[in-house]
């Protein structure tokens, strides 16, 4: 039985031991790059520009990203219009898969941005507000298509509350009954965000990681405090999950995603190995 890994506990069933990706994340804001902690927002000064999306998600893809995702916190008309235009850019420049989120309220909302370039369509508020658009995306698109992203912020002991609107409302629902909610409906990945980790650089929170990841029979992407190397790895490790998204040590220069892959495969954690470009 050798290459299968076979989990201590949970209920995720066993699979080959597949390569952990390394994924840079790039939250858009009319157009621009931004960056923030523990989910910044911009009218209260709390994000610092970047630079141009299209030209960061080159560079990845050049260093070997496994993916790219996309935010776009302009959530607007106007903002939409540019983010079709981001991916579309993208898509002709880079061979990675791509996932977009933010403002995606239909199937009709999903379809543009697939046709547009896109992989795959996160869903956040919209699938908090109503659930069945899980189900909906799914159905037409394929599970392999809907990630459901969770904002997490720890409300207590061995308690983590799912947030809305980047951060700014509290559902009261339980992040990893949510997460197992979710995948019923049809997601077919999770992409976890801790908010009290987010941007701090202070390494992400193992607890919740293992417990989504444990709790779920799909990928779990770990999002939330990358700062050094070892973050990744332990995130990976301990936390159980299947990919890494981080954008800070990348977009400051801290690291290359090659740098990422070079320390995790140092450690024994399967990647992809991509030459850079």
């Amino acid at each position: 039985m050798a290459g299968f890994l076979f989990p201590a506990s949970g209920f995720r069933p066993l699979l080959p031991v597949l390569a952990r990706r390394v994924i840079p994340c790039l939250d858009v804001h009319d157009g621009q790059v931004t960056r923030g902690v523990q989910f910044g927002r911009a009218e209260s000064g709390g994000l610092r520009n970047v630079g141009d999306p299209v030209e960061l998600a080159v560079r990845y893809n050049n260093q070997g990203a496994d993916e790219m995702v996309f935010f776009d916190i302009t959530a607007s008309s106007q903002g939409r219009a540019s983010m079709v235009d981001v991916i579309e850019r993208t898509a002709d420049r880079c061979f990675m898969p791509l996932t977009v989120g933010g403002g995606i309220r239909s199937v009709d909302d999903m379809g543009l941005m697939l046709r547009a370039g896109a992989d795959k369509i996160s869903l956040n508020s919209a699938a908090l507000a109503r659930p069945e658009l899980i189900r909906e995306g799914a159905a037409k698109y394929g599970s392999q298509c809907i990630v459901v992203s969770i904002d997490a912020r720890r409300a207590g002991p061995g308690r983590w509350e799912v947030f809305a609107k980047g951060g700014r409302e509290s559902t009261g629902l339980e992040a990893v009954e949510w997460a197992v909610r979710v995948v019923g409906l049809g997601a077919g990945e999770v992409v976890l965000n801790s908010i009290d980790a987010d941007g701090t650089r202070d390494g992400f929170d193992l607890e919740i990681t293992r417990r989504v990841s444990e709790s779920v029979g799909v990928p779990v992407v770990a999002s939330g405090g990358a700062g050094r190397l070892e973050h990744l790895a332990e995130v990976l490790v301990a936390g159980r999950a299947d990919a890494v998204l981080a954008a800070s040590i990348f977009h400051f220069g801290d690291f290359t995603v090659s740098d990422v892959k070079e320390f995790l495969a140092g450690r024994g954690i399967p990647v992809r190995r991509t030459p850079p470009i």
